[in-house]
């Protein structure tokens, strides 16, 4: 990775902590009583999500980690956490397609389940994993950042469209605005460095093949 992109991609672990911030702030906009509507685009953005930064962590930072802390309790129990995780939501997004089921009580007591979950799975990253990360791996957390901003584009982009409809939904105008411009900024900034990695890796087969 050149210094540039180095200085400009954030770290693996400033990614994991700006998710969970994401995600709290969407949940904390959370009422039972919500609109439908406003309710069902709250819990798919948090499930869009859950499901992408998991994937995330377990294709790359969790993986990384074995390599310096293998056996570590909190580390051996999140891809479990995970699990459970989209077990819950594949519970919420059948329910999210009824209206009714919206509206029942049993709906706030699932997404509130889930965040409890969520919320003990975040407490234990950040106290010991990210710490850990950042202590043990210094010399690789930008590489992994850009491995993460990477694979985040291509889990995002089918789903884009969901995404930017669900936050528009979640937030008032102003913060939506917001929130939708910082979600183009990052897939611009990840299309960008996904390129010029692309560019470099045939500038380099290119001069293979000539010499």
């Amino acid at each position: 990775m050149n210094a540039v992109t180095e200085r400009i991609t954030p770290s693996i672990t400033s990614m994991i902590r700006l998710d969970h911030s994401q995600v709290m702030a969407v949940f904390h906009r959370y009422r039972p009583e919500t609109s439908i509507g406003r309710k069902r685009a709250l819990v798919k953005n948090v499930c869009l999500s859950l499901e992408v930064h998991a994937q995330l962590e377990e294709e790359i930072f969790y993986p990384a980690l074995r390599n310096v802390m293998s056996g570590d309790d909190v580390l051996e129990k999140s891809q479990p956490e995970h699990d459970r995780m989209r077990q819950m939501i594949g519970e919420l997004r059948q329910m999210c397609s009824n209206d009714s089921s919206i509206q029942e009580p049993a709906f706030d007591e699932k997404f509130l389940e889930l965040m409890r979950l969520v919320i003990h799975h975040v407490a234990d990253e950040e106290t010991r994993l990210l710490p850990a990360a950042e202590r043990l791996l210094p010399d690789q957390l930008g590489r992994l950042g850009m491995d993460m901003t990477k694979r985040r584009l291509e889990l995002m982009k089918p789903h884009a469209a969901e995404f930017a409809e669900t936050t528009v939904r979640s937030f008032p105008a102003g913060a939506a605005a917001g929130a939708a411009l910082l979600t183009a900024g990052a897939v611009a900034v990840g299309a960008m460095l996904l390129s010029r990695s692309n560019r470099k890796n045939m500038g380099s087969s290119m001069s293979r093949w000539r010499h």
